[in-house]
């Protein structure tokens, strides 16, 4: 008895020497790998407008008697003195902010059915005309490195109606109005 309880001490001391022996084997062989880097997230920036520099009067066109061109606003006085007269201008606008801009809605003025009859206002945007006002739309301005712009045209004409007691009999004042509403894409 006392030679089998020798031979399990001895197996036991066999037993725990190995796995003393694998812990510290599988200490030696075993290796961390760490990434660590550093982001910075720069501010988001929104930034439509117009380009000012870009503003220029069609080719045939009345001039304007005054005009002032900002970032966000045009805004132009003139007067279309007989049938065939017009004003018509192109101004682009850029997206140099740092995410895609959407164009949603444009929403212009109105003309009066006397108006419609001898004057006309159509918005071009990125070769699309608009006469009325839309909803609803997804076009979209992208905010690739500031150089993806989107023409607008604007253009107002005097025209001869089928019938000329449909012209006005005196002067009349029309405020035309167009604005373009961008959301983020």
């Amino acid at each position: 008895m006392e030679r089998n309880k020798n031979t399990q001490l001895i197996i036991i001391a066999v037993l725990a020497f190995a796995v003393m022996f694998m812990t510290v084997g599988f200490a030696t062989y075993a290796t961390t790998l760490n990434i660590t880097g550093t982001t910075t997230v720069s501010a988001a920036k929104w930034s439509v407008h117009y380009v000012t520099n870009s503003y220029a009067e069609s080719t045939g066109s009345v001039v304007a008697t005054s005009k002032t061109i900002t970032n966000t606003d045009v805004t132009y006085s003139i007067t279309l003195a007989k049938p065939g007269d017009f004003y018509e201008f192109t101004i682009n606008v850029i997206n140099d902010g740092s995410f895609d801009a959407k164009l949603s809605a444009l929403t212009m003025t109105a003309l009066t059915a006397a108006q419609q009859k001898y004057l006309t206002y159509t918005v071009t945007y990125d070769g699309t005309d608009y006469t009325t006002s839309a909803s609803n739309l997804a076009n979209v301005l992208s905010c690739t490195d500031g150089s993806n712009t989107k023409v607008v045209k604007v253009r107002v004409a005097y025209v001869q109606p089928e019938n000329s007691t449909d012209l006005p009999a005196e002067e009349v004042e029309v405020t035309l109005t167009a604005s373009l509403d961008y959301v983020q894409n």
